[in-house]
């Protein structure tokens, strides 16, 4: 498996944002001109691949989905192979992911098995948003896949963990930003100006009673400002400000409420300080829902490995697009623990490279046991 581990390393040295992933998109098709091709078809949707694999005697379509993109990171490893690409870095796993996507097709393309399988190698998870889109395509349409999974990387698991749950894995999420414009001025004289460094810091605190006072207790939701830029030297007013920040919730209801009164704030605050503003909630993913009878059935199967140690987890308010496959697709994700210090979206994230073995070993029996289960029934 080391040939995964380079991939893997020559991956993670050129990290590309969403819908920007042309080296990366290259690479892989590359790779896949080195495979036998009779039982091959590729197609490429934007910066995205899909593989379609063809079975020996397929009565369904088995889908696995890996992520592509990168994060706008500098990174701060000392790894050799750390990120090329200034500002850039694969701080989510989506190199691994890629890596592993690769062995296991590369061994179903030499070890057949009976059903179809389609590899998606999608774009932009991290942002605007790459799997709705691509579930919409005509290309996906036409390999539209029976079940679906995916894995992602934990760095909190010890290598040779995989961690899931049936039903909800990953919260919905949607990112904020808030724009508030009013008039600037003189720091003497006040009275003259709209100041939006003391909008934006009341609106700060007005969103933080949203969960403690507009969410069920036993519901759960999550509202962080993570950024605020506001003016440019100390002694002249800020006429604007801009708010950056992720809504993250248990359930579509607890979204849709949160959202309302969002709202319902930023009306106030146009009023009480006597300015505009303008609400983006711009990229928003649904929820991650695990096919209850799939889950159960793939837990079952790695109880019964070796090598590996199953958790059944708790649900998290990670965000991940892949809920929208789920939403449309029976399937389930599941996390792959790479034992890592730093976590996700961390600059110094620097995963354990076994888990690649791990996660190529593990998915390469499932798929050849899911692929070859049904024929065998009959």
């Amino acid at each position: 498996m080391g040939d995964f581990i380079h991939i893997r390393r020559d991956l993670h040295q050129i990290p590309e944002l969403g819908f920007q992933e042309f080296k990366t998109q290259q690479y892989i098709l590359d790779y896949l001109a080195t495979l036998p091709s009779e039982r091959l078809q590729i197609k490429t949707w934007r910066t995205g691949i899909l593989v379609h694999v063809h079975g020996t005697a397929p009565t369904k379509t088995i889908g696995y989905r890996a992520d592509m993109d990168g994060l706008p990171i500098d990174e701060q490893t000392d790894v050799p192979f750390r990120s090329t690409h200034e500002g850039r870095m694969h701080a989510c796993g989506h190199d691994m992911h890629m890596a592993i996507a690769l062995g296991v097709l590369t061994h179903v393309v030499h070890h057949p098995i009976c059903d179809d399988m389609l590899f998606i190698f999608q774009p932009a998870e991290e942002g605007p948003g790459g799997a709705l889109p691509m579930l919409e395509s005509d290309e996906m349409k036409q390999w539209m896949p029976d079940m679906i999974l995916a894995l992602h990387i934990a760095p909190e698991y010890p290598v040779g963990t995989i961690a899931t749950k049936e039903g909800l894995l990953f919260a919905n999420t949607s990112e904020l930003f808030i724009d508030l414009i009013g008039k600037g001025g003189h720091a003497a004289f006040p009275h003259e100006t709209k100041d939006m460094v003391v909008a934006a810091s009341s609106l700060i605190m007005q969103l933080q009673t949203i969960v403690s006072r507009n969410v069920n207790p036993l519901d759960s939701a999550v509202i962080t400002v993570g950024k605020l830029t506001s003016g440019t030297v100390q002694n002249v007013i800020a006429e604007r400000a801009r708010l950056e920040g992720t809504i993250r919730t248990l359930s579509p209801e607890a979204m849709e409420k949160v959202k309302r009164r969002i709202e319902a704030i930023v009306r106030g605050v146009e009023v009480a300080y006597d300015c505009q503003a303008h609400i983006d909630y711009g990229s928003m993913y649904y929820q991650v829902y695990n096919d209850e009878t799939l889950t159960n059935e793939f837990m079952q199967f790695v109880e019964k490995e070796t090598n590996v140690r199953l958790v059944r987890c708790q649900e998290a308010m990670t965000g991940e697009d892949f809920g929208y496959m789920l939403a449309r697709i029976p399937g389930f994700m599941f996390w792959l623990g790479v034992q890592s210090p730093f976590g996700l979206h961390h600059a110094k994230l620097n995963p354990n490279e076994e888990a690649i073995d791990v996660a190529i070993q593990l998915l390469t029996r499932y798929v050849t046991w899911k692929g070859n289960h049904k024929v065998k029934e009959e």
